[in-house]
């Protein structure tokens, strides 16, 4: 068998069956399909190949080619299977691999010379990309209405724009060549045509032929359109100096006037019929969108295929213009592609697209009509500004710092995690960020439950700050108010209120009136008088709080979320049900929208929420809600986590009472 990657980040794979998989002649013809093709996986084992392809998830494709003898023994187990496309059989007798084939219909048979069977792979493989990559989107929508299915989106909308604006604002070096040709040594196998390729990008590449490389039938636009499809954050930042250079040049050689341009695409129907929830909403593409002026070129990949495996064929329609967009360029490609006959007009990652309507037309195919979108025309806009200005201000430049902050932002605690202690090597012990690492590491150490570990951090990020920097108040006050959430979570109650108290001093000192901190600082004083009961000082702390941010904030910021769960759980207390559900909606609308699906915040209140309803005997309700908790903890929690462990007791106290 070849050696390959299992978590490939490819998106087609070629299986090849056969006992004598390893001959010379086999050999020569599987280096002949690597030059299209870099996910070649050889069997000599009828058993392994046939798991190894059952258990290949369902949004991969998989072409399979197997001599008639095998053929005959495993087409009828795997044909069904959502991830084979086609199976390429090779045969001695013609007619007696026609009579057997007849009923597969994804089956193609050739002669066991190959010459045609090599032709029709390599050619069913370019159709192939364009018609089944799978679009990888996010949808926004302008519902208040936490229980449609698409409003989880939001936060990945919102957060996948972040991210690319800090990589579009990163300053790029030579290292980041290499680590481009690092991660495709790692995800590729390598044989000699793939180093001859590597060698050459490496040697060769510039800026100004980002796009060259991009549309080159080569691993460069094979890893990157599968690392931003599956958003992997970690490859996507080993591959942002490529973005950065094709958003360049999409910028250079902008479309100076409207357009029509199609897209040939093949979906599930889920994903369909999540589109057409969508009409009239907002939607985002998370990798680069490629599309053509030709809608016969653009409709033909769709055309004369096999649609036995469920998927539906369906034809973008898009209408754009320059004149909208100033960040999101999309670029005619018929002079800077590798193919100059495609008529390829290329848009950038994150364009934003207002879905118009979805119809289906007699040739059995579905049209989706979208336009462009500009960047001040959606509800997100506000928000989006003010987060951005959390990263320099908006429009300075970006760097790991940066990154490291947008990944605790997103939830992403491992991985943000990993970038501050990267940034710990990295940076001289003199640099002015050492104390905001310190912080951060601090605020990761507390998001995990290890208190202790946080506290240390910030009294080693405090002390800095004010040997450093001692009339930064905003910094020091917030590493203060941190110190006394972490011992407030601890139970030393009074602790904490020092810290919180010494925070608001300092904000005083400083005057900065109504500052979003002191938001924070009222906010958190309301934790610790609702821990000690203290439930009407709570409510009024917490009112504070939400009263700066109301003011301070747009109308989809986390931290109103924040305000409304608080106030929901000191209702909760007082046995004010409906006003406690009533807030928790309020938070759970925003959190949901500006948050990723995934975050624990909206576990917390889905939690909250569960045990509001039970009190009020509603026990389905009830176990809904901690079913949809323990979800989001399970994936961002360890399983001995006191958050997993608290709903997951909560799941099997009420499915008692259902019972």
């Amino acid at each position: 068998m070849t050696k390959c990657n299992e978590d490939n980040l490819d998106t087609f794979s070629l299986i090849w069956l056969d006992a004598e998989v390893s001959s010379e002649k086999n050999l020569n013809i599987q280096q002949q399909l690597r030059v299209t093709i870099n996910h070649l996986k050889t069997f000599e084992d009828r058993d392994e190949c046939l798991q190894y392809v059952q258990q290949t998830p369902k949004y991969n494709r998989l072409a399979l080619i197997v001599n008639d003898q095998w053929g005959r023994e495993v087409v009828p187990s795997i044909h069904q299977l959502q991830q084979v496309s086609l199976i390429y059989v090779y045969y001695r007798d013609k007619m007696k691999t026609e009579k057997w084939t007849k009923k597969f219909t994804k089956v193609k048979i050739y002669d066991d010379q190959l010459d045609d069977l090599i032709y029709q792979v390599k050619s069913d493989h370019r159709r192939q990309m364009k018609i089944e990559e799978k679009l990888s989107m996010n949808i926004f929508t302008v519902s208040d209405d936490p229980g449609q299915s698409t409003t989880k989106l939001n936060g990945h909308f919102i957060h996948q724009q972040l991210l690319i604006d800090v990589f579009l604002r990163m300053k790029s070096s030579e290292l980041d060549r290499h680590q481009v040709v690092l991660l495709c040594m790692n995800e590729y196998d390598v044989d000699n045509i793939q180093l001859s390729i590597l060698f050459e990008f490496k040697h060769d590449y510039s800026p100004e032929r980002a796009l060259f490389w991009y549309t080159k039938e080569s691993f460069l636009y094979r890893t990157l359109n599968k690392v931003l499809r599956v958003q992997n954050i970690e490859a996507m930042f080993q591959l942002r100096s490529l973005i950065c250079d094709i958003h360049r040049q999409l910028m250079e050689h902008q479309c100076d006037h409207q357009i029509r341009v199609y897209r040939g695409q093949r979906m599930s129907p889920n994903e369909l019929e999540c589109l057409k929830k969508s009409i009239r909403q907002f939607i985002s593409f998370n990798s680069f969108l490629s599309t053509s002026f030709d809608q016969q070129q653009a409709s033909m990949f769709l055309e004369d295929y096999n649609y036995s495996d469920g998927l539906l064929p369906v034809l973008f329609e898009i209408d754009a213009d320059p004149r909208v967009v100033t960040n999101k360029p999309f670029a005619n490609l018929s002079s800077l592609s590798e193919f100059e006959g495609e008529s390829e007009v290329l848009f950038m990652i994150g364009s934003i697209f207002h879905l118009i309507d979805i119809r289906h037309c007699d040739m059995r195919m579905w049209i989706v009509r979208m336009e462009l979108c500009g960047d001040d025309k959606h509800d997100m806009k506000q928000l989006l500004t003010h987060m951005k200005k959390q990263h320099r201000g908006g429009d300075g430049e970006t760097d790991l710092f940066s990154f490291a902050i947008l990944l605790r932002r997103m939830g992403k605690f491992d991985l943000a995690e990993k970038y501050f202690h990267r940034l710990l090597k990295e940076l001289p012990s003199n640099h002015h960020c050492l104390a905001d690492v310190y912080h951060n590491i601090g605020l990761l150490a507390d998001h995990k439950g290890d208190y202790d570990t946080s506290i240390q951090w910030y009294q080693k990020s405090l002390e800095r700050k004010i040997r450093i920097r001692p009339s930064d108040y905003v910094g020091i006050g917030n590493t203060h108010n941190c110190i006394g959430t972490a011992y407030g979570k601890k139970g030393d109650h009074n602790r904490a209120l020092a810290s919180f108290n010494k925070a608001l001093s300092l904000f005083d000192e400083g005057h900065y009136e109504d500052h979003p901190h002191i938001a924070t600082y009222y906010n958190n004083i309301g934790i610790i008088y609702q821990e000690q009961n203290k439930y009407l000082e709570a409510l009024a702390a917490y009112e504070k709080s939400l009263c700066i941010k109301q003011k301070r904030l747009p109308p989809n910021h986390p931290d109103l979320g924040t305000s409304f769960h608080n106030i929901g759980a000191v209702h909760d207390s007082l046995g004010h049900n409906d006003l406690a559900l009533e807030h928790y909606d309020r938070a759970l609308a925003i959190r949901i929208k500006s948050l990723p699906s995934q975050h624990i915040d909206i576990a917390s209140t889905y939690e909250n929420m569960g045990l509001v309803h039970e009190k009020k005997r509603e026990f389905e309700r009830a176990l809904i809600y901690f079913q949809k908790a323990v979800t989001i903890y399970r994936q961002t929690l360890s399983g001995r986590h006191h958050l997993v462990v608290k709903v997951e007791q909560n799941i099997k106290r009420v499915s008692g009472k259902v019972n």
